[in-house]
């Protein structure tokens, strides 16, 4: 599952001094107990990162597995997965490095996939082992690119170009990522668990 690529004979290393982690504000309204509107919570949010997906960094800001209901005081909605199920959403930042970005050649591969595994729940589940970076997900996805180049490639090698401000209506095709720039690429997503039609 080692995510690691390779352009015109170079290799990355993602190292700690490589790219500075992203940090997103997120301000979050709600209701106070007569219902008038306030902010129940206003914090940078972190990013996740695994040595197993080198100098990906992942901002998870907002998600539920049920039918959305208000929460009045602010809290976040219980969601488990990266990825919702059916009546689950989920919104999100990923910042893509440049194709070529490797993780470091000593990784110990059995403790990078079970830190993955815990940090990004069900992210491992829908990647292909014999064909790194494709993926299917049973969701329907709205996703905007707020900074750099992105290309999206289709099953049949089918791909596309994307820049700053370009955005994409991703309905559960299996598809991978790759950022052919120098710089990392910033796209937020915002993701709803689907049915498949028969």
């Amino acid at each position: 599952m080692h995510n690691v690529a390779r352009v015109s004979g170079r290799t990355h290393q993602a190292d700690a001094a490589s790219f500075a982690a992203m940090k997103v504000r997120r301000v979050v309204t709600g209701h106070d107990e007569t219902g008038r509107s306030v902010f129940a919570s206003d914090e940078d949010v972190e990013p996740t990162t695994v040595p197993l997906f080198a100098g990906w960094e992942f901002l998870e800001l907002w998600g539920g597995d049920t039918t959305p209901v208000f929460p009045d005081d602010g809290r976040e909605p219980a969601h488990r997965d990266y990825f919702p199920k059916v009546d689950g959403f989920r919104f999100s930042f990923s910042v893509i490095p440049p194709e070529g970005t490797a993780a470091p050649e000593d990784l110990d591969m059995a403790v990078a996939e079970e830190e993955a595994r815990r940090a990004l729940p069900g992210m491992l589940d829908v990647l292909e082992p014999d064909d790194p970076g494709m993926h299917t997900t049973d969701t329907i996805d709205f996703e905007v690119i707020l900074s750099g180049e992105l290309i999206l490639e289709l099953d049949d090698g089918a791909e596309r170009l994307l820049k700053a401000g370009d955005t994409v209506v991703q309905n559960g095709t299996r598809h991978r990522w790759r950022n052919p720039g120098s710089e990392p690429c910033v796209m937020a997503v915002f993701m709803v668990g689907a049915e498949r039609g028969a």
